[in-house]
C-alpha cells in the first residue's frame, strides 16, 4: 500500500497495527504536511463495529484540544473505506520503553511525562470524557518525555443529571490489566476510573514491568481487582518514595470515594513528591 493515495493522503510509512486497524504515515496532498492516518485493516472493512469503534475514536479525538492528546484534523465516514487522520508525532509508546526496560529513560523522564499523562486527563475528564482504556500502550512518549495520549476508541461520557443514578451505563471494557473495579462491574463511572487505570501504569513504571494484579485466567484476573490488595510497589522497588508509594496505593483503592477525587488532586500531589529517593542520572 506504500504509496498509494487514500483519499487527498499518500501513504509513506507503516508505524503500527492493531486487532482491528493500522496506522500510517501520510504526506497531504498540497501542503504537503506530514501526518498519520488510522484506517481500517482490510479484512474489517465490512466489520460495522469496527468502522463505529474507529469514527467513535476520531469524533472524540476532534472534541479535545490539548498539548497532551493526539490533535485529529480529519475524518472521512466512507463506509469502502473510513479513515481519520491526526498529527505525526514521531514517538514510540510507554510499552515499548517497558519492554526495552529502559530504566534510565524512566528514571530521568518518569516524573515529568507522568505530570504530561494527568494533566491530560484532567483536561479530558473535565470535558465530561472517560477515557476508560489507559494504559502504557495507549502513552506515546518520545526522548525528551512529551507526551500524547491515543486511542479514544471506548472513551465514554461521564453520565449526570437523571441518567446517573437511573440511566444504563457503559457496557464493560477495557484492558483487563488496568481496569478500575467499577468498569469491570459496569456500574457508574468518572474521571475515577481512570485514575485507577493511570495507578496501574504508575505501578508498573515504579516496579519496572510489576502489575498491580495477575491471574490464571481472565477471569481470576478480574476478580483480583475486585476483592485483592495489590502489594506495596515498593516491595518490589526499594528506589521509589515513601510519598509516590503512597500515592500509587491510593489511586488503586477499590472504591472510587477513596482515591483523589480527580486528576487534579493527581497533579497536585505529583507536583509536591519525588518519585525516586535518589536524583536520576542523566541518559547519555
Amino acid at each position: 500500500m506504500l504509496n498509494e493515495m487514500v483519499g487527498n493522503y499518500r501513504l509513506l510509512k507503516h508505524l503500527a497495527t492493531g486487532q482491528t486497524s493500522q496506522v500510517y504515515e501520510v504526506v497531504e496532498s498540497g501542503s504537503s504536511r506530514h501526518l498519520a492516518m488510522k484506517l481500517l485493516l482490510p479484512e474489517k472493512l465490512g466489520s460495522s463495529q469496527a468502522c463505529s469503534f474507529l469514527l467513535h475514536e476520531a469524533e472524540v479525538g476532534l472534541k479535545l484540544a490539548h498539548p497532551n492528546i493526539i490533535r485529529i484534523f480529519h475524518v472521512n465516514k466512507s463506509k469502502e473505506n473510513p479513515f481519520f487522520v491526526m498529527e505525526y508525532f514521531q514517538a514510540g509508546s510507554i510499552r515499548l520503553r517497558l519492554q526495552r526496560k529502559e530504566k534510565a529513560y524512566f528514571a530521568e523522564k518518569g516524573q515529568e511525562l507522568l505530570r504530561q499523562t494527568a494533566t491530560g486527563l484532567a483536561f479530558m475528564n473535565s470535558e465530561g470524557w472517560v477515557h476508560r482504556d489507559i494504559k502504557p500502550d495507549n502513552i506515546l512518549v518520545n526522548n525528551a518525555g512529551e507526551v500524547k495520549l491515543i486511542d479514544f476508541a471506548i472513551a465514554c461520557r461521564v453520565p449526570s443529571g437523571f441518567s446517573k443514578f437511573f440511566g444504563r451505563f457503559p457496557k464493560a471494557a477495557g484492558t483487563r490489566s488496568y481496569m478500575a473495579p467499577e468498569q469491570i462491574r459496569g456500574q457508574f463511572i468518572d474521571g475515577r476510573a481512570d485514575i485507577y487505570s493511570f495507578g496501574c501504569m504508575c505501578y508498573e513504571i515504579a516496579t519496572q514491568g510489576k502489575m498491580p494484579f495477575t491471574g490464571s485466567s481472565h477471569q481470576d484476573l478480574l476478580t483480583r481487582h475486585l476483592r485483592d490488595k495489590p502489594a506495596s510497589p515498593d516491595l518490589y522497588n526499594t528506589e521509589i518514595t515513601k510519598e509516590f508509594n503512597s500515592l500509587v496505593l491510593r489511586m488503586l483503592e477499590k472504591k472510587p470515594e477513596n482515591r483523589p477525587k480527580d486528576f487534579h488532586e493527581v497533579l497536585i500531589a505529583l507536583r509536591s513528591l519525588q518519585i525516586w529517593k535518589s536524583p536520576p542520572q542523566a541518559t547519555k
